[in-house]
This record gives C-alpha cells, structure tokens and sequence, in this order.
C-alpha cells in the first residue's frame, strides 16, 4: 500500500514540474528592427476572416524587397488560447495586462462575437486601445470591430462603417457619428474600417498600397490569388 502512495506522489511531482517547464517554455516573436509593428488585438469569439485576411496580407509583406516590411504579433487580455468563433485556438504572443509590448505603429482590431454588446464593457481593453491610439499610425477596424473603437472615443470626428448588417444598430449606438454606407472601406486620417467578411482583404490591401504603391499591393494580391484593383473598390477616403 505504502509503495501506492509513493507512486501516487511522485507521479504528481512529475506532472507538476512538467507543466511548469511548459509554462516557462514561452514562445516569443521576433520583432525585427526597422519594419512597422502590425498588433492585432483577439479576444474569444474572434471571428477568423476577419483577423487572417489583414494578417495574411500584412505578413507577406516581410517577403517583398526594398520596403519597410511588418512585423505581425497578437495581443489578448491573456497568454492563453483564445478561441475564435469558428474554435480556431490561438496562442497569443503578448498579454496587454501584463507585458511589456513593442510599440505598435498599427492596431488591426478583427470583429468578434460580443463587440456589440460585453466586449463595450470590457475597460482594460478600451483603456489599451486608447493608449496604442495616442502613437500608433494606422489604428483599423475590420466588420464590427468599429463599435471597439467608436466605444474607445476614436472615431467621434472622423467618418467610418462597418459590417453592412450591423450599420443601423452602429447609427442607433453612435448617433454622432458619420457614418458611410455602400462602401466596402473607410480611410480618415489614421483610421480605417472596413465593412469586413472577405472584404477585410481589400482593407489590408488598400493600407498595403498606401504606404507601399501600387505594385507592391497587386504583388501581394497576387501571391493570394486576389484580383486588386482599388479603383473597383467601393470606398471613401479622406487622409
């Protein structure tokens, strides 16, 4: 019996130091110098096109020569797996509560379940954005990640949209704000928001070829199987 025991203990030692090694066994992302900085910011329930169509764009850009390529991270409210809508489980690279995160030049905030209602309550996260908001460049919003950052205050003297069935409900929450319809993307000074889906492509696209030109955009597009062509694109921009 004494020998059952002993077993019992050492086998839970073993499992203790094992999932502590793992814990302290941290990936961390590589931040390469002189590139732009691109976090997107997930939560549970983020919805997959929405976070991987800006992210796929924005990380190819590291395979093109002679520009200023991005480095892509995550950013979460927790080191644990968030799991998207579609149970997608994602490892973020940075908890915002705790970490010391690398200065962000873009904040690419995807759509999730709760942005129209719980995640508006959630104040460390709008706090956080309100901070990324006071240095970043870029600060983007892909279908219903615009109530993100109208809740944050961001987008009170600038025109956006959002998810195409949601713009009502976005008028009726934000009455003094412009808001556009029939567009696919809106640019206003730094802030961009797009109508999301698969259109959250053109968004990352329409960025890409801001600050990169056109070739590098259709480039990109390219490599995606993408027809690009911003002059198709339903949009209203004022930088």
């Amino acid at each position: 019996m004494k020998n059952k025991y002993l077993i019992l203990v050492i086998s839970l030692l073993f499992i203790s130091c094992h999932t502590k090694k793992r814990e302290e066994a941290r990936y961390v992302t590589q931040i390469k110098k002189d590139r732009y900085n691109v976090a997107f910011l997930i939560m549970d329930g983020v919805y997959n096109t929405e976070f991987t169509a800006p992210f796929d764009i924005f990380q190819h850009t590291q395979y093109r020569e002679g520009i200023k390529a991005m480095n892509t991270f995550t950013v979460a409210n927790t080191l644990n797996p968030i799991t998207s809508f579609e149970g997608i489980r994602i490892l973020p690279d940075f908890d915002y509560t705790k970490d010391s995160i690398p200065k962000i030049d873009i904040l690419v905030v995807p759509s999730a379940e709760h942005h129209l209602d719980s995640d508006l309550e959630d104040m460390e996260m709008l706090k956080f954005i309100k901070q990324v908001d006071k240095k970043a460049l870029f600060m983007t919003s892909h279908c219903d990640g615009a109530f993100v950052l109208a809740k944050a205050g961001l987008l009170n003297n600038v025109a956006s949209t959002t998810f195409p069935s949601d713009l009502e409900t976005y008028k009726k929450m934000f009455p003094k704000l412009e808001v556009k319809d029939s567009v696919l993307f809106v640019h206003d000074g730094k802030y961009i928001t797009s109508a999301g889906g698969a259109k959250s492509f053109e968004a990352a696209l329409y960025l890409s070829e801001y600050l990169y030109g056109k070739d590098i955009a259709e480039s990109l597009a390219g490599g995606l199987v993408i027809d690009w062509d911003l002059e198709e694109i339903p949009r209203f921009i004022r930088p």
